[in-house]
This record gives structure tokens, sequence and C-alpha cells, in this order.
């Protein structure tokens, strides 16, 4: 079910093709398929989010970012017929979570936007970060910037926030479309890693603080 819904979307609509793609021959490219593999593997997903040993830590969360920005765009890409204006005319996560939208250029302050108008922005700003050499640098040598985790705490702060709205406003959606337990698969895999590098702070979690499992498991 999940296959026939990804397949809707991608040719519904063009846009929640994947963004990025690792390039075949470069070292990120074989530690993503290191990662992939042993998520295939069963191994319990604890241990698949550790960095393997001699392995560097920007190189590492760099595949994770990139590869969680793929799927959640994915995930959300299904949900776009049922999170409109009409539906969502607040990026929230219940009646408590409220999330304004900032950025370098269009938004200097915090701004209230619809949830399909911040996921469009959110979407459209990591796509930039991650194709910007000089943040994620993809040439061998090339160092990352001081900056890089701080960067990418804020991208997975802002992806989660993607989870928090899709689980607490859409779940209904999720099941009915057979895709419960790829949603909470995905969902517990991004758990596990921005713990396992203490990326996301913990006030940020308190939305889903209940279900480290994904919901309904």
């Amino acid at each position: 079910a999940m296959a026939l819904c990804l397949k809707q979307v991608f040719n519904k609509d063009k846009t929640f093709r994947p963004r990025k793609k690792f390039e075949p021959g470069t070292q990120r490219f074989e530690l993503y398929k290191k990662a992939q593999a042993s998520l295939k593997s069963g191994l319990d997903l604890k241990s698949v989010v550790q960095l393997p040993p001699g392995e560097s830590i920007n190189d590492w969360i760099a595949v994770h970012v990139v590869d969680f920005f793929n799927r959640i765009n994915l995930i959300y890409g299904t949900m776009t017929e049922y999170c409109t204006e009409k539906s969502c005319p607040i990026m929230s996560g219940g009646l408590k979570y409220e999330y304004r939208w900032q950025d370098d250029s269009k938004y200097k302050k915090p701004t209230k936007l619809s949830a399909p108008q911040y996921m469009c922005m959110l979407m459209d700003w990591i796509e930039m970060l991650i194709n910007n050499e000089d943040i994620f640098p993809t040439r061998i040598g090339v160092p990352f910037p001081k900056q890089f985790q701080q960067v990418c705490t804020k991208i997975l702060t802002r992806l989660f926030r993607v989870f928090v709205h899709v689980y607490i406003h859409h779940f209904d959606s999720i099941i009915n479309m057979g895709a419960e337990a790829h949603v909470n698969t995905c969902y517990k895999h991004f758990y596990y890693f921005i713990r396992e590098f203490s990326l996301v702070d913990h006030r940020e979690l308190e939305p889903l603080v209940r279900m480290p499992q994904g919901r309904g498991g």
C-alpha cells in the first residue's frame, strides 16, 4: 500500500522526488550504503544510528540529514491532499504548539504561516542548505565549516516539527493509507539518531514525548 501511495505522489507531483542524491564512488555514498544496509538488516535502530568505527562524525551526520530530508519530504508529500490551507491554517502540533517561520531572506521575524506554506518554505530552505558546497561540501578533502553541526541541529529541529504536525493532525490519513508502519519506522530511526548525537533540544521533543516508538506501537 505504501509503495502505491508513494507512486501516486511521484506521478501527481514532481516536487516530491528526492531532492538530493549521493554521487556513487564518493565516501559519503559508501557511508550511505553502509547505513542503508544496516537499516535493512533488521538490527535494532538504536545500534543502527551509532557512528561506525573509524568514520567521521560530520560525514555520518551529513549522510543522515540528507536521507531524513528525502524521506520526510516524501512522507509529507503523501499528506498534501489532507494538509491544506483550509484544514491547517496554522502550522501547529496540537493546541499547545505553534510553529512560526523565520529565515534570513523573506521572513526576518517569526511569522505565522499555514502548515502547507510552512512545509513548502522548510523543504526549499533545507534543499538550498544541503546543496550549498560551503555548508555540505562533497569534494574529498574539503573540510566541513565550523558551524556545520549547528546548521544540522536547525534542520533536524524543523524536520522534527513535520513529524509533530503529521502525527498530531494527520494520523488518521496515515492509517487510511496503510503507511503507519513506514512512518513509525522513519520516526523511530530519526528519533534515535537525534538522541544519539544530542542534535535536537529535548524541549522540542515534548509534543511527541509519549511516543518514542511512534504512534500505535
